[in-house]
Order: C-alpha cells, then structure tokens, then sequence
C-alpha cells in the first residue's frame, strides 16, 4: 500500500509524548485523535513496545488504509470509527482512560491527492469535502444554497480571506447560470474574479476559500473546544495530552485553552469566591509552540505552518476553563 501522508514533527512529537520514565511507561495508552494513514502511531508503536493506542478517524476509508498499515502491531491497536468529539464527550466504558492523547488538526494529505472529494482545487473532482460521508452538508450545498453575505463571512472568518466579498458575489453570479458542483469549477470562478496581483501571489487564490468551506462542511472548530475539554479531562492525571495545529484560527483556541489550564485562577473578576479550585489544571511543558526544523520543511512543506502545544494533566478542568476558548 503507498502511504501518501507524512507525519509533521513527528520526532518532536515522540519526544515530548514519550512514556519512558513515566509511572505509566510500562502500559501506556495513548489515544491519537486523528488517526489519518496511521504515520504518528506506527511510530508510537514502533518506538515504545509496552504502548498501546486508540485511533480515532471520522473517515471509514482513510481508516481502513490504517488498519492494513497498522495490522502488525495485533491487540496493540484499536480502532474507532467516528469524530473524535463524539469521543471523549461519551468515553466508551470498555476502554481505560488514556495516559497519551495526540491530536493532528491538518488535513491527510490522502483528502487532499487520493479521495477524491474535492478538497484541493489542483483537480477537477465532485465539490464534496466532507470527512465522514454521513455530515448533512457537502461543500456544494454550501457553495450554492448560502445567501451571499452568508458566504463572504464564512469565507472571512474560516478562511481570513480579505477577498471575501468579491468572491461571494462572484460564485452567486456564476450559480445563476447553473449550480457550482466541481472543485475545478469554483477554484476558476475564485481565479477569474481577484485582481491580477493576487493571482499570482505565494499562494492559489483558492486556497482561502477551500479552507474556510472544509471547516464549515466538517464543523472542525466549533468542535474543537469541546472535545480539548473532554479530552483533558478523560486524561489521567499525570497523562500528556498534546495538539498539532496549522492555521491560527484554531491555534488561538488551543494557546488559550492550555493557557487557563496553567492558570491558578480562571473565575470572572465579578465571582467574589473562588469557584474553579484556585490551583492549576496542568503543567505547560511547552511555553512556546514547537514548530518543524528547516530539515523537515523542506523534506516535507505541510509542516511549515505546524505548531506543537503539549501539557501535562494535574487535576480535571472546570467549565470556567473553557472562558475566552472560542468555538466559530
């Protein structure tokens, strides 16, 4: 089988979520959220012979190419197929609770070369997107049942495109004619309607776009929160749980979530008594984000943009640990 994706910091990664010298380094689990082809638990597993893990993947395909890959490691390996926010909201009873958590927030670069569900803008494929084909709306039905406006603020809050409403008004007027339904179609509309300038800039004028419509249809940062709390707090104390994000939309909330976990207090200034323990959730073990070495950009160029937070658990968060934590 290829494997397409390559694990980004994947040594800083089996660094700073070792288990050895832990309490738990002889029967560790560790739980890795975005399971993808498997590259960051092979390593686990390949590294650290008393770990077992959990793969999580909301995709039933991109999973199966995991289980193949992964077929070696037996009863080292468990597999569930579903959104990781469903869980850690309800932690299934058969399953200790994890030493290790992992999550990769980025995309596979599978979605991207191999799905064919329209995720890049390089091919002409069906304008699907979703990640788990049971998700109500498709990047299609987005695309061409939002009102305008609807469409240029999604575009600027998931996509931080300063374009936005340029782009709306063009793929509403090109839907008059007929629905927009191929990725090769949008990402012409989107190449056609910015200033010449912008079409040739570092990057696609698409990309913006294709961003902020992949998070819609897979709603990955209002979930996001959430499923960082329950997780955090499925985690045994002592546990490590550590975040890969791409973007600064959901950088932003992992950075402050892990912020008020180091915090002694997270109550409203108005609150006259304590009510969230009055001593921190976790240590930070990485005050600032680790990112990739020049080595790895250029062997691998998705990294570039990947930043690592890694925290270890002291006690359960509170609900009040979730303020200033933005879903969108």
């Amino acid at each position: 089988m290829e494997i397409v994706h390559k694990p980004v910091l994947l040594n800083e990664c089996l660094e700073y979520l070792s288990p050895v010298g832990e309490s738990y380094e002889n029967n560790a689990l560790m739980i890795d959220s975005t399971l993808g082809e498997g590259g960051h638990t092979y390593n686990f597993l390949s590294k650290y012979k008393n770990l077992k893990v959990i793969g999580l993947d909301a995709d039933s395909v991109i999973q199966a190419r995991a289980k193949e890959r992964l077929a070696e490691f037996g009863d080292r390996m468990h597999f569930y197929n579903g959104w990781f926010s469903d869980f850690y909201a309800n932690y299934p009873e058969e399953y200790e609770k994890p030493d290790l958590i992992l999550f990769d927030l980025g995309i596979s670069v599978f979605h991207y070369e191999k799905s064919e569900r329209g995720f890049s803008f390089r091919y002409d494929e069906k304008l699907d997107m979703r990640l788990n084909p049971l998700t109500e709306k498709s990047a299609a039905d987005l695309v061409n049942e939002l009102k305008e406006e609807e469409l240029a603020d999604l575009i600027y809050l998931y996509g931080e495109e300063k374009l936005s409403r340029r782009i709306a008004r063009a793929i509403v007027e090109a839907r008059k004619g007929s629905p927009i339904e191929s990725s090769k179609a949008l990402a012409d509309i989107i190449y056609e309607c910015v200033p010449g300038d912008y079409r040739h800039g570092p990057i696609h004028p698409a990309t913006r776009t294709f961003q902020a419509l992949r998070i819609a249809v897979n709603g990955e940062l209002k979930r996001l929160p959430l499923s960082l709390f329950n997780a955090f707090n499925d985690l045994k104390v002592g546990g490590k749980m550590g975040v890969i994000t791409f973007h600064s939309l959901e950088d932003r909330i992992v950075k402050n979530f892990f912020r008020n976990l180091g915090k002694q207090c997270v109550c409203p200034p108005q609150v006259a008594q304590c009510r969230c323990g009055g001593s921190a959730c976790a240590e930070i073990i990485t005050r600032k984000p680790v990112g990739p070495t020049a080595e790895e950009i250029a062997d691998n160029s998705p990294s570039r943009s990947a930043k690592l937070r890694v925290v270890r658990k002291i006690k359960d968060a509170t609900e009040f640990h979730l303020d200033g934590v933005i879903g969108y």
